[in-house]
């Protein structure tokens, strides 16, 4: 080959282009295994940690919400972060199908003058068709959270209702379909009573669990008061997407084992809440149904694939306290820390699992 023979297949060759951009999403393969399913857990986790100081424990119980597919409560503070925990959540799950371009987070502030459609979405008329199309609302999103949810009447509060149980919402007699993933972060201010309507039973046992957010250790504190204001070096975190999720809650129902003592230790423990003369109102099945995935889930974080009385112990006070309706003057917690310690004791003496 002569030089320039040589200079014109160089000439013909193409291009080099730049190499794109790492992507911020997480590998294309679907989780497939329990390891796969803590690595998604995991990317979701420090995400969450790196926005929001010294709540890893409201962290946890919210990914167990998350994967277990309920939805969560938050009796806190006034800024406490509950809307930077939501905003980290939901801005680390991105769309992964590009169908519906659903929002990864939609934030929604309940005040008295709200309107259902103003959550559901509302009817419009086209004047160049003739005809009606929906406009969803903000409930159609991946995340949503719902602030000062008893601060506006209970007709708004019911439109969350066929939401949260069946994942759709019906306008004009058309059901229209929310996203799998659809989760919602609801808030209440626990002090404040004035202007707000508390919710009814039905609405607080859509809720998987009710956390209380206490204010955060001085450390943590010391430490937003440090770095307030003060620019920090952006951090790739890796994100996860959409199909993650939802194949992780899938694996989750399929490969960790609930042995059938676990089951029973759930009904002795409702039964006995509900023939308790201290309380007015009891467990209902939906809760224990709910109780299941929630269970998994935190066997999974927790690195087994069965559920173990630990696990049923820590979870417990979340998944019952707000589902109880007791007498006046009697401690939620100490009644279900009272009724548990004999179930319990029964189940954590017997093998289980790997146990």
């Amino acid at each position: 080959m002569t030089p320039n023979d040589a200079d014109a297949l160089v000439t013909q060759l193409p291009t080099p282009t730049p190499s794109a951009p790492a992507p911020d999403v997480a590998p294309p393969a679907a989780p497939a295994t329990l390891d796969d399913v803590r690595r998604v857990a995991q990317r979701l986790r420090e995400r969450m940690r790196d926005q929001v100081m010294g709540r890893d424990d409201i962290i946890e119980l919210v990914l167990v919400a998350l994967f277990a597919d309920g939805h969560v409560l938050l009796e806190d503070y006034p800024g406490s972060g509950k809307t930077t925990l939501a905003k980290a959540l939901g801005h680390s799950i991105v769309d992964d199908r590009r169908q519906d371009e659903l929002a990864d987070f939609r934030r929604i502030q309940f005040t008295p003058d709200l309107l259902p459609s103003d959550v559901t979405g509302v009817m419009i008329f086209d004047t160049v068709t003739n005809a009606f199309s929906f406009r969803r609302g903000p409930v159609f999103a991946y995340v949503v959270l719902v602030d000062e949810i008893n601060r506006t009447s209970p007709k708004v509060q019911s439109a969350l209702l066929e939401a949260m149980a069946e994942k759709q919402v019906t306008v004009d007699n058309t059901t229209h379909r929310l996203d799998e993933l659809f989760f919602v972060l609801a808030t209440q201010n626990p002090l404040d009573s004035v202007g707000t309507y508390p919710l009814p039973m039905a609405q607080l046992d859509r809720f998987l669990f009710k956390l209380s957010m206490k204010h955060i250790d001085r450390a943590s504190e010391l430490e937003v008061l440090r770095t307030w204001g003060t620019p920090r070096a952006p951090r790739e975190l890796p994100k996860v997407t959409r199909g993650d999720v939802v194949t992780s809650r899938g694996l989750v129902r399929q490969q960790v084992a609930v042995d059938e003592r676990v089951q029973e230790c759930l009904v002795d423990i409702a039964r006995l809440l509900r023939a308790d003369k201290r309380v007015r109102q009891g467990v209902s099945t939906r809760c224990l149904v709910q109780a299941i995935p929630a269970l998994q889930t935190l066997a999974v974080l927790r690195g087994r694939d069965y559920v173990s009385s630990a696990d049923l112990e820590s979870l417990a006070p979340v998944l019952f306290a707000h589902r109880l309706d007791v007498a006046p003057g009697v401690q939620v917690d100490a009644l279900i820390t009272e009724t548990l310690r004999g179930p319990i004791d029964r189940l954590s003496r017997q093998t289980i699992g790997g146990a």
